[in-house]
């Protein structure tokens, strides 16, 4: 049984910063495209961040762009967003994924999720 487990979600104020983290257990991930999505409240769930299983590739949403960082550490089964420059729209439940492709990923065709871990930005 694969558990994907998100921490580092806060209060914030806007323009601060903030990193999450996802631990996975169960089994190694290291294979897996790992990303980050999002969901405000009233708000279809929508894709932040991508990483290839090699942590070669990232993609991210335009609305992240430049802001935020995605990373992997395949040793520890764990991947990281660090969000820099947060501004009040970021707002959001921030749920943790897995897929066994990037594309998959982006499409929400998800294999695993997380609980969710939730960024409050004030400002």
């Amino acid at each position: 049984q694969v558990q994907l487990v998100e921490s580092g979600g806060g209060l914030v104020q806007a323009g601060g910063s903030l990193r999450l983290s996802c631990a996975a257990s169960g089994r190694s991930l290291s294979t897996y495209a790992m990303g980050w999505f999002r969901q405000a409240p009233g708000k279809e769930r929508e894709f932040v961040a991508v990483i290839s299983w090699g942590g070669s590739s990232t993609y991210y949403a335009n609305s992240v762009k430049g802001r935020f960082t995605i990373s992997r550490d395949n040793a520890k089964n764990t991947v990281y967003l660090q969000m820099n420059s947060l501004k009040f729209e970021d707002t959001a439940v921030y749920y943790c994924a897995a897929s066994t492709s990037r594309s998959r990923l982006q499409l929400k065709q998800v294999d695993y999720w997380g609980q969710g871990t939730q960024v409050t930005v004030s400002s």
